[in-house]
């Protein structure tokens, strides 16, 4: 039987947890540049690193080292009585952040909050913070949305303006709507004009593998299909039933617990308190189900097993061993050898809402696509169990397992 505690994601992002020599000198940086910035003004710092380097357990250990010396009443400390918030615009890691909140003396779950809560609070009450971390940065707006009330034109502006000091995490191959659509050359423009340093985090803590099977793996999500390694440390599989796969994940999880099926966005789904389902051959089960008032993330549900989960529910989070169905949207393309992304087959029309200003929007989708792809391949810690929807796509998959045994 699987141990709860271990795969608990509260466990694992707790900032008790052990940090490596890489996030610990991190660490020491970002409390460095907060102190020699307080008495500025939107001074700000940027931790970059693809999915599965920790970004987001060395953030919560930056927040609760600068929770602690905030709340010590040390008056030489600098950080001593500072005003300060950790922003994530995801529901599910906004519910992780404070059940370990509820955990850890210095932390309180007032601490956490959506960008946009936190901006309309601090104009309302017309005050300001010390310093504010935001996590999954780039899932910051970019554009207003009434929808969540944001009236104004980019969620980073706003907090620049409302602290002293703003500790972000950021990765340009997460950003997955075009409401919120940011790049490398974007964030440049918010360097300029403000006292700013980036680091980097580059050690992969999540994938289990060897450095050929997470080659592979960036390579699928870029749309490139390479000859497939085995590696003994990675249970990477390719079906051509997507029954077969979800049978075999079902066994791993009652073996080990913490794995789920994921999907590309390329299914029917609406918010209507309705069941909808992915079918592939005999193939049957329903999208996740929107729960906002669960108090555990969907990853953790024990429920979740018979749900297929989205790039929104499961981005952020890790798994023991991951499913994922290549939906209609990826295709094979037997001229170049690649994937083929095709938008007008993604079922997510919510992420290409909010086109003004986007320059090549088709190619602003087929990134956003490609983006959400990188997410879903990358939750697995131990495995990763592949099926494609298109015959084409599916054969060739199997056939770079096939060709680089018989090399």
């Amino acid at each position: 039987m699987p141990l709860p505690h271990v795969n608990a994601a509260t466990s694992k992002l707790s900032p008790s947890r052990p940090l490596s020599t890489e996030q610990t000198a991190l660490l020491q940086e970002v409390l460095s540049f907060c102190s020699d910035h307080l008495d500025d003004q939107s001074a700000l710092l940027v931790i970059e690193g693809a999915a599965g380097t920790g970004k987001s357990v060395v953030l919560n250990a930056i927040f609760n080292t600068i929770q602690t010396r905030a709340r010590s009443r040390n008056p030489a400390d600098p950080l001593s009585g500072t005003r300060n918030a950790l922003l994530v615009n995801h529901p599910e890691m906004l519910k992780l952040y404070r059940n370990i909140a509820a955990k850890i003396p210095a932390l309180k779950k007032a601490d956490f909050e959506r960008p946009t809560t936190f901006i309309n609070r601090l104009h309302k009450s017309d005050s300001h913070a010390d310093i504010v971390l935001v996590d999954e940065a780039h899932l910051l707006l970019t554009r207003p949305d009434r929808y969540n009330h944001f009236k104004q034109q980019n969620h980073l502006e706003e907090i620049l303006e409302l602290a002293r000091v703003v500790i972000i995490v950021f990765d340009p191959l997460q950003v997955l709507k075009f409401k919120s659509h940011w790049s490398t050359t974007m964030l440049d423009e918010f360097r300029k004009g403000h006292p700013t340093k980036t680091l980097h985090l580059t050690t992969q803590f999540r994938v289990g593998s060897g450095p050929a099977v997470r080659h592979w793996l960036d390579a699928l999500a870029e749309g490139q299909i390479l000859p497939c390694p085995l590696d003994p440390k990675f249970d990477l599989r390719i079906y051509d039933d997507c029954a077969q796969l979800y049978e075999d994940l079902q066994t791993r999880n009652r073996e080990v617990g913490l794995c789920r099926l994921l999907s590309t966005y390329d299914y029917p789904y609406r918010l209507d308190g309705e069941d909808h389902f992915i079918k592939e051959g005999r193939f049957r089960l329903r999208w996740d189900r929107s729960k906002p008032d669960e108090k555990l993330p969907w990853a953790e549900r024990p429920d979740t097993i018979d749900e297929v989960g989205s790039v929104y529910t499961i981005q952020g989070f890790d798994l023991n061993y991951a499913g994922v169905i290549l939906g209609p949207s990826l295709s094979y393309d037997a001229a170049t050898d690649s994937i083929r992304v095709d938008p007008s087959r993604y079922e997510d029309s919510a992420a290409f809402q909010g086109r003004d200003g986007i320059a090549a929007p088709e190619k602003a989708k087929e990134r956003v696509i490609l983006n959400a792809l990188n997410v879903l391949l990358t939750r697995g810690m131990n495995g990763l169990y592949l099926y494609a929807h298109d015959p084409a796509l599916r054969k060739r998959l199997l056939n770079s397992r096939i060709d680089i045994q018989n090399d």
